[in-house]
């Protein structure tokens, strides 16, 4: 089932990269608390989700993201993201690498945490950097 899990999430990410849609349970919830995102802590919903979305994309110049990889951590999928663009508020050029981790109900996103550090979220999920890429 696990790995059925990460092909959800993948198709997810194609449809937003393609659309800037996002696909998700009804009742997703959008946590992005570890952040320390001044803002609202949690989105509900899929419109919260999109919400935080258009929010954090308003900030920048050229933002880009990018998915680096989709890693099954048994019921859930760490994203390693890299995220690009320029401040509008400092017009500072900021490259970033990141993670989100998804659980999942019923074949679709009912839970997206967000990390700044890729590492925080692999400890989250009991995996190290090399478990995560078979180096161990």
């Amino acid at each position: 089932m696990s790995q059925e899990n990460v092909e959800i999430i993948r198709r997810g990410y194609g449809h937003f990269m393609a659309t800037g849609e996002v696909r998700a349970h009804a009742d997703l919830a959008w946590d992005v608390s570890r952040l320390g995102w001044p803002d609202q802590q949690i989105y509900p919903g899929v419109e919260g989700a999109m919400q935080f979305m258009a929010e954090w994309a308003d900030a920048w110049d050229g933002w880009e993201l990018e998915v680096e990889d989709y890693l099954d951590a048994g019921d859930r999928v760490v994203v390693i993201l890299n995220q690009r663009g320029c401040s509008k508020a400092t017009g500072i050029p900021v490259d970033m690498r990141f993670a989100q981790v998804w659980t999942l109900r019923d074949g679709q996103g009912i839970r997206m945490q967000l990390y700044a550090s890729v590492e925080e979220a692999l400890v989250a999920v009991g995996l190290s950097e090399q478990d995560a890429h078979g180096y161990a």
